[in-house]
């Protein structure tokens, strides 16, 4: 048999560090010759990305307008226009200029960016509004207070002179205090805020309840290089509050690191949320991601591994994951002078990875469906803010941010499509009921729950979700014994799950947004188990179940556990449906009933991890069974220190190996001395590292590679996509490794594109012919750079992240953490690469059979009800 490594190369092979050609020679003295325009320098060189650096969409130009002297003026991350048609601009660690803009075609003049003589600093968000300029301050170096002001100019010779702190707010890092935007009331501001500003006092009007909580059934991992991990829920909020900041309400929380969000013409929040790279390859990560902001809203950002998937009942989903990066600004095209696609779309920046996303939103029930597309892009390009310009319907963007070089931007349409203003309205029937039952939210009214009780099984999420929402804002008296007693299972598991919440809160901490140190209500907890034990779970659509074994958790971490009799009754409810048909049902169950001691999740919950073909699913099992002690016998315990040793070689984020470690150290100290005694020896065995390839190679053993052609495979997929098998496509997903570089069904990594909706844009056979000659059409998101050097030394990868002089490039997709750093002002160019990182001959070891189940795989979107799977 030939070698796997021969013919299954190494992800990396198209991203490397090479060696100066043998000819290359460095330039010496007056004959060095000059760096091109081609790179971005570093702060002091004053030059920004060129334009030739930069790619956008057909029939858009791009001008640099002004790079920015950076010791001067700092690196800038803010832009607003004021009601004269300037702009505003703010340094990140200074303070705020005023730019008169050219007219088209021409560079900005220097002089006419202006510094504003005024006491403030560190501006992260700007707004003009009722004759004012309000600022979010998210200070750093804490040389002033961080939180919201309004700036003003009292004497009327058009330059502003008056600061007012409107509300101080504990602030650090970069995910503080951000945005201010204008409530489509007209009358009211909203505040965008990160998970590293501590919440403000909130009004007791709040859309939000006061009822969130951690609700980790088993205890929390902290993030593995301990990155905030003493900030706790609620995360990032957004708050609305009045001009005078004496009213601030919690419309939304959940959040992980929002910088900027914008209104549609229907008054519908939008925001643009941070992943967490550190958790890259992990169950619980979560990309970057459009949310749409609702009423009372909860995204289910905690710390660590405590972040809730996009299934859970207790937060909401985003419009549309976005992938790996950095949100910084965002902003509807209304005004622009674009095509029409491009006024209605949402537009996303991208700090780290240079990106400038239009997102297109459809109406969907409710809420909204999204697709994305890259508007405009470069490398290196740390996109900070955009604003479309009342005065002349263009584009301006700002580029900076973090000590490195900034610049200004204008994109304006050049092509022949009409720009006539499109004024296209979303308002639906579904959204008008959200709104009706949004209504009730922040107050108590003795005809909320007869209004929105019906709506607790409305199959919309955000139907169910604002109807929820309404009645947790009303006294438990005159809704629980509704709760305990509905007769209906899909009312009943939304109206548990909300007495859960709020029942499991003291009535003294309803003030203080906390629900820590409470007395336990037993009687409550018994009443609640009883209904949920009486559901017949196993008749229960998936999505109810979910919610229902959900709601136990939230029973059992808030009302301190259960007694022994309540917790043998959950065990025989719970145990006959685990393990489940899906991945989802399966977290939930092994969970719970790991947490419950019951003696056979050991067995179900190992023969799982030997079937997940994936890691994340592996690593969540495992995650459940480190806190289990009953049921295990040394055949299961040899079972899971051997995956251990598996687990070892998988790639992930910064804090992946940490985590993995936690796991082991957890499950360690549930061995028994027996235990550790018979099995000491496995329990010292250091892992033998393998690549990402030699993982997958034992089941590849004795075949013959077969090097298969688009002719050969694209007939037999013309003749042979029904029938399909649904588990094995799955698992040759894995085999061929695409899930180290792809996510597919929210599972999978990060540095390949998104597979997940393939199906709509690939047929099999071009599916088959991006797969067997990738570097024909390279995805634009993800094409490598090539960076030369001075030396003549090539860096070939993805640049990742910025900091000062500092490229931080991805050169292993294998290893999502992997960096390379490359001082800016040693780089001679930046081009991209015409070799794609995913190599050739992924399918060479699979059989004909087994590759055409890996595309209908795909292709389905992962459902296995989709009728390629049909028998």
């Amino acid at each position: 048999m030939r070698s796997l490594s021969i013919v299954l190369p190494l992800i990396t092979s198209a991203c490397l560090i090479s060696a100066p050609p043998a000819a290359a020679q460095k330039p010496k003295g007056k004959d060095k010759p000059k760096r091109p325009d081609a790179v971005g320098p570093a702060i002091g060189e004053n030059k920004a990305t060129p334009i030739s650096r930069i790619k956008a969409a057909k029939d858009f130009k791009v001008e640099l307008l002004y790079s920015v002297p950076g010791v001067d003026q700092g690196s800038w991350v803010n832009l607003c226009e004021d009601p004269k048609g300037r702009l505003y601009v703010s340094d990140q660690y200074g303070g705020l200029y005023r730019i008169t803009v050219p007219p088209p075609g021409q560079p900005l003049d220097p002089k006419k960016v202006e510094k504003l003589s005024i006491d403030i600093r560190a501006v992260n968000g700007m707004l003009f509004f009722k004759g004012a300029l309000y600022v979010g301050v998210n200070d750093y170096e804490a040389k002033i207070p961080s939180g919201v002001y309004r700036i003003t100019d009292t004497n009327n010779d058009d330059m502003l002179d008056k600061v007012e702190l409107l509300r101080e707010f504990e602030s650090k890092g970069d995910h503080g205090v951000h945005a201010i935007l204008p409530a489509p009331d007209g009358k009211n501001l909203f505040l965008i805020s990160g998970n590293g500003a501590k919440p403000t006092k909130w009004a007791e009007n709040s859309p939000v309840p006061k009822v969130y909580g951690e609700d980790h059934l088993l205890p929390r991992m902290p993030d593995g290089r301990g990155f905030m991990r003493d900030v706790m829920g609620p995360g990032g909020t957004v708050y609305r509050f009045d001009p005078e900041g004496k009213n601030f309400e919690a419309y939304a929380t959940g959040f992980r690191n929002i910088f900027d969000g914008a209104f549609n013409r229907d008054g519908e929040l939008f925001t643009y949320d941070a992943d967490m790279e550190y958790d890259f390859n992990t169950p619980w990560y979560r990309p970057t991601r459009i949310c749409h902001v609702v009423s009372g809203a909860e995204f289910g950002w905690r710390n660590g591994a405590g972040k809730r998937p996009e299934w859970y009942p207790d937060n909401l989903p985003p419009v549309i994951n976005i992938g790996p990066g950095s949100p910084t600004g965002v902003t509807f095209g209304y005004g622009a002078k674009f095509p029409a696609k491009y006024q209605n779309a949402f537009f996303a920046l991208d700090w780290s990875w240079g990106k400038l996303y239009a997102v297109h939103l459809e109406p969907n029930g409710a809420s909204y469906k999204a697709t994305k597309e890259e508007f405009l892009s470069g490398a290196p390009l740390p996109l900070t803010d955009a604003i479309i310009r009342k005065e002349d319907g263009a584009m301006y963007f700002t580029i900076g941010g973090r000590r490195v070089q900034s610049g200004l931007y204008r994109v304006t349409y050049v092509g022949k499509e009409s720009t006539e203003a499109s004024g296209r309205s979303d308002t639906s029937g579904k959204v008008k009921l959200r709104h009706r039952l949004e209504s009730f939210h922040g107050k108590q009214d003795p005809k909320t729950v007869e209004t929105t009780w019906s709506h607790l099984a409305d199959p919309e999420t955000n139907i169910r979700w604002a109807a929820r929402t309404s009645i947790e804002h009303q006294p438990l008296a005159s809704w629980s014994d509704k709760a305990l007693n509905e007769t209906d299972p899909a009312r009943q598991v939304e109206a548990l799950l909300a007495l859960a919440r709020c029942a499991g809160v003291c009535p003294q901490h309803r003030s203080n947004g906390s629900n820590t140190s409470h007395k336990t209500d037993e009687a409550m907890r018994a009443m609640l188990l009883a209904a949920l034990v009486k559901l017949d779970l196993a008749k229960l659509p998936t999505p109810q179940q979910l919610t229902a074994v959900r709601t136990i958790e939230i029973v059992l971490n808030r009302f301190d556990g259960c007694d022994d009799s309540q917790r043998q009754a959950l065990i025989a409810k719970l145990d006959p449906l685990f393990p489940a048909a899906t991945f989802e049902q399966n977290w939930l169950l092994c969970e719970t009933l790991s947490y419950l001691q019951d003696p056979d999740a050991a067995a179900k919950g190992m023969a799982l991890i030997a079937k997940a073909v994936t890691q994340e699913e592996q690593m969540e099992f495992a995650r459940s069974l480190r806190m289990l002690k009953a049921g295990w016998t040394k055949e299961l315990r040899t079972q899971q220190l051997e995956w251990f040793l598996k687990a070892a070689n998988y790639k992930g984020g910064a804090s992946f190996d940490k985590f993995i470690e936690f796991i082991r150290t957890d499950s360690l100290a549930t061995f028994t001395d027996a235990e550790k005694t018979a099995l000491a020896a496995l329990i010292e065995k250091k892992p033998e590292k393998k690549s990402v390839i030699e993982n997958l190679g034992a089941m590849f053993v004795g075949r013959t590679p077969k090097n298969w052609t688009l002719d050969e495979l694209a007939s037999a997929a013309g003749a042979g996509m029904k029938n399909r098998s649904h588990a094995n496509g799955k698992k040759m997903f894995a085999a061929a490794a695409c899930f180290t570089c792809h996510r597919f069904d929210n599972q999978g990594g990060m540095t390949g594109p998104d597979l997940t909706g393939a199906g709509g844009r690939f047929s099999p056979a071009d599916l088959l012919d991006n797969i067997i000659n990738p570097s024909k059409v390279i995805n634009e998101q993800f094409v490598p750079s090539v960076l030369t050097k001075e030396n003549g030394e090539q860096v070939i990868g993805v640049v990742v992240n910025l900091s000062g002089d500092t490229v931080q490039i991805n050169t292993d997709l294998t290893d999502p953490n992997q960096r390379v750093g490359v001082d800016r002002k040693q780089v001679k160019s930046i081009e991209p690469s015409k070799v794609s990182p995913m190599p050739p001959m992924l399918l060479s070891m699979l059989t004909k059979e087994e590759i055409l189940d890996l595309i209908a795989y795909v292709l389905s979107g992962g459902d296995p009800a989709h009728a390629m799977f049909a028998k």
